[in-house]
């Protein structure tokens, strides 16, 4: 192995010192276009955005004549700073996602952003490296040698960037884009939200310029029909515009999002998902770090009868694209995506019948659905009869009271839970409902909650934990002997040290008794 003081510092590549003033500047073309064609706007703000564009290059100077990388045999290591200096260092068998990023903008130049991150709950950005910005050559050789080349093996990785035919080589498709699933975007919050921030975008920018929509030539028109029209309508007008923008919105996100979709299999079981129009993105997870699948069903999504099908890999968590493996698509698509990942037949993984939680759980589901519901009715109520002109407060918040009732039951239904062979599955859920499916070997351990009203009931949330996905997976309400005996069953190694009955018991322990199951035992936290 090279000794470390014999492997040579690297420099970033000098175009970056083009790319970063460039972004501000585009950032600043709407102002310059409406500066030109219209004639107004701040002229000072203009000179002050240039002005800053200004110190970034001469930033970007001092920041690419400070900025020292190199990768050693067991370590990945970065200098940079001038007036503050920064020596960061990550273990390479540490690494847990290698992520390259590259805008449109940075693709025309042939550059790519890379972040080399470790295995930390912290954040990312105090456990990680940012290569800003090396060539698309030296992002792929990077790439290479910190996965393939590692001592441990490859972490799970994000690369955004132009992939590569040979990728598919010796890979086994197993989807790409069908676009009518384009139909499930405007069923989705993050592309509903995304629209709002570009509008809301759009309309900041145009408001600091002064601008007024009554300027234009038929706002006054428009504005004398509205006060003319009864308010009801004025009112259905306006938010038929806004779903309107909302549906052309999400639909143009889903194309950026997904352009070029394609997930594939390597022979080593890595599944990679390329995807992207503007920023091309690459979504890479070793087969030995895969724990598993799971399928995601938002409310809105759920009502068009789709699901969205997401990977469980140690290293991706809620952020990296949350291992997402597919578009929001058919509710059966994503299953049998989430089986295929998950090794099993779908009949006995996410669409597996589930064993039924007791019937105490039902009541429970009612009571946390129903008493905000009712609280919240009887102050719509409170409200409705005391302040004149909200009288239509109370029906509204009696309609969602009788809503609460079938949204408890649909909470009960969609309990339930499987041990297999390999896998646990547990399901739980209904405004987001959520099915996994988790490798046995994939759990580390347990933890057991149990409320004052889950006391009352006799019942327990046991909580697979494991160092994929979100980190743990509960099994809501279940009974306490039932809990106990499935995370034996699953892990028996952790009940190694189980105390007797008998034996003092530090508070904060979780007592379990089965029925007619011999003696009672108790389950440390964990």
């Amino acid at each position: 192995m090279t000794a470390p003081c014999d492997v040579p510092w690297r420099r970033l590549d000098g175009r970056m010192l083009v790319v970063a003033p460039l972004q501000h500047v585009v950032r600043l073309l709407p102002v310059l276009v409406i500066l030109l064609f219209t004639g107004r706007g701040d002229p000072v703000r203009l000179w002050i955005t240039l002005g800053i564009t200004v110190v970034l290059i001469v930033l970007g100077v001092i920041r690419w004549k400070t900025t020292r990388y190199r990768i050693t045999g067991d370590r990945v290591e970065l200098h940079s700073g001038w007036v503050r200096r920064q020596r960061r260092s990550v273990p390479r068998d540490r690494l847990r996602t290698v992520d390259v990023t590259s805008t449109l903008l940075h693709r025309v130049f042939g550059l790519g952003v890379l972040h080399v991150r470790g295995a930390s709950s912290a954040a990312a950005d105090h456990h990680g490296l940012k290569l800003d910005a090396v060539s698309a050559a030296e992002a792929a050789r990077l790439r290479t040698e910190l996965l393939h080349a590692a001592p441990s093996p490859g972490p799970a990785e994000v690369v955004s960037g132009d992939s590569r035919d040979s990728d598919y080589r010796h890979s086994q498709v197993l989807s790409t884009l069908r676009w009518p699933w384009i139909r499930f975007a405007p069923l989705t919050v993050s592309a509903l939200a995304g629209t709002g921030v570009l509008v809301a975008a759009v309309w900041n920018v145009v408001s600091e310029l002064g601008l007024r929509p009554r300027d234009l030539p038929f706002a006054a028109d428009v504005e004398e029909r509205i006060r003319g029209a009864a308010i009801w309508l004025t009112v259905g007008v306006l938010a038929l515009v806004l779903l309107v923008v909302a549906i052309v919105g999400s639909l143009l996100m889903f194309t950026e999002r997904w352009w070029g979709y394609r997930l594939t299999r390597d022979d080593d079981g890595t599944l990679r998902v390329h995807r992207g129009l503007l920023t091309r993105r690459s979504l890479s997870v070793a087969g030995n770090r895969q724990r598993g699948a799971a399928v995601s069903e938002p409310l809105l999504l759920r009502a068009g009868r789709g699901a969205q099908a997401r990977v469980l890999a140690t290293g991706l968590g809620r952020g990296g694209q949350g291992g997402a493996l597919q578009p929001p698509a058919t509710r059966r698509e994503a299953h049998l995506l989430a089986a295929a990942v998950a090794g099993e037949p779908v009949e006995r993984s996410t669409l597996a019948p589930l064993r039924r939680h007791p019937r105490r759980a039902l009541w429970r589901r009612l009571t946390r659905a129903v008493a905000p519901a009712a609280a919240l009715c009887a102050a719509g109520w409170a409200v409705a009869t005391t302040v004149p002109g909200w009288y239509w407060l109370g029906p509204l918040t009696t309609v969602l009271l009788v809503l609460a009732v079938p949204v408890g039951f649909d909470r009960y239904r969609n309990l339930g839970h499987l041990l297999t062979a390999r896998h646990l599955v547990t399901r739980w859920g209904s405004l987001h409902r959520r099915t996994v499916v988790l490798e046995r070997d994939g759990v580390i351990g347990w933890r057991i909650r149990q409320s004052i009203v889950q006391r009352r009931a006799g019942l327990v949330t046991v909580e697979a934990v494991t160092a994929a996905g979100e980190g743990g997976y509960p099994v809501t309400d279940v009974t306490a002997a039932d809990g106990v005996a499935l995370a034996a069953a699953v892990t028996p190694s952790v009940f190694d040290s189980l105390t007797p009955l008998g034996a003092e018991e530090p508070a904060g322990d979780l007592t379990a008794q089965g029925a007619g199951r011999g003696p009672q035992e108790r389950l440390d936290h964990r």
